[in-house]
C-alpha cells in the first residue's frame, strides 16, 4: 500500500470520526446544553494539554529525522568507502587490482540487490554480507606492497576497509524503527486525548467548528505519519534502492 494513500486513508478516517462524534454528542446533548457552562479550568487544561502534546510530538518528529540522516550518511561513507578501496587498488598489478575490484563489486551487488530487503524486512544485515566485507579486507591484508606507491594506497585501502565495516555497523544499527512501541502508544494515546478534550469544550455543529475540529484533527493525523514515515529510513526513503551504490558503482549491481 503506498505511504500517500495511507496518509489520505488515516487524514480522512480521523476527519470523518471527529464529525460523527460531534453530531452524535450534539444529538444526545439537546436543547438545554449550554456551552458558555464549560468551567475555565477544563479550557485551561486543554490548552496544557496541547501545548505538552505539541512539545513531544515535535521531538518525536526531530527524534526520527535526525535518525533518518545518520542512517542516509552511513549508507553514503559506505559506498564511498568501498569506492575508494578500488580506486586505490588501481597502483597493484592487474591480477591484484581485478581480484580486489571483484570483490568490492560482488560486496555492492549484494547489499544493494539482496541484503538491502532483507534488511527493510527483517531489521539486520546478512551473514553473507558480513562474509563478503570479511573476505574483501583479507584480500586487502594479504597484499605485499612493492613500490612507495602501493605502500601508500595499501594503507588507504586498510582504512577505508575499516570505514565501510564501520559504516556497515551503523547501518544495522539503523535498519530497525526508531521509536519504541511504548512511544508511540504514548504518541497515539495523547493525540487521543487532545482531541477528546475538544469535545469537553462542548463543540457546536455550526460549518465553522465542524471545520476547526476536523483541520486540528487533520493535522494530528498527518504529523504522526510523518512520524511513521521516517521512523524506518529505509523502508519509506533513505536510498531505499541504494542510490549511492548504484550512483558510485552502476556496473556492480543489478540494472547497471
Amino acid at each position: 500500500m503506498s505511504e500517500w494513500l495511507v496518509l489520505a486513508i488515516a487524514v480522512g478516517a480521523t476527519c470523518l470520526l471527529v464529525v460523527v462524534a460531534v453530531v452524535l454528542r450534539q444529538r444526545r446533548a439537546g436543547q438545554d446544553d449550554d456551552p458558555s457552562e464549560t468551567p475555565d479550568v477544563i479550557e485551561y487544561m486543554t490548552m496544557m494539554i496541547g501545548v505538552v502534546y505539541a512539545i513531544v510530538l515535535g521531538l518525536a518528529i526531530a527524534g526520527v529525522w535526525e535518525a533518518r540522516g545518520a542512517a542516509d550518511e552511513w549508507v553514503r561513507q559506505e559506498a564511498q568507502a568501498l569506492y575508494e578501496v578500488g580506486e586505490r587498488a588501481g597502483v597493484f598489478p592487474a591480477e591484484t587490482r581485478d581480484r580486489i575490484r571483484a570483490d568490492v563489486h560482488a560486496y555492492v551487488a549484494h547489499t544493494v540487490d539482496d541484503e538491502w530487503d532483507y534488511m527493510v524486512e527483517h531489521g539486520e544485515l546478512t551473514s553473507e554480507g558480513d562474509e563478503l566485507l570479511k573476505q574483501l579486507r583479507g584480500v586487502v591484508l594479504g597484499q605485499d606492497p612493492k613500490t612507495v606507491r602501493e605502500a601508500q594506497a595499501y594503507q588507504g585501502m586498510i582504512d577505508q576497509v575499516a570505514t565501510a565495516d564501520e559504516a556497515r555497523v551503523g547501518r544495522g544499527d539503523s535498519a530497525e524503527p526508531t521509536m519504541p512501541p511504548v512511544v508511540w502508544i504514548g504518541l497515539v494515546a495523547g493525540a487521543a486525548v487532545t482531541v477528546g478534550m475538544v469535545f469537553t469544550l462542548q463543540i457546536q455543529r455550526s460549518g465553522r467548528e465542524l471545520l476547526l475540529a476536523g483541520m486540528f484533527s487533520a493535522l494530528l493525523a498527518f504529523l504522526l505519519f510523518l512520524v511513521w514515515y521516517f521512523d524506518n529510513p529505509f523502508a519509506h526513503g533513505v536510498g531505499n534502492s541504494g542510490e549511492a551504490f548504484r550512483a558510485l558503482f552502476p556496473q556492480a549491481v543489478s540494472g547497471g
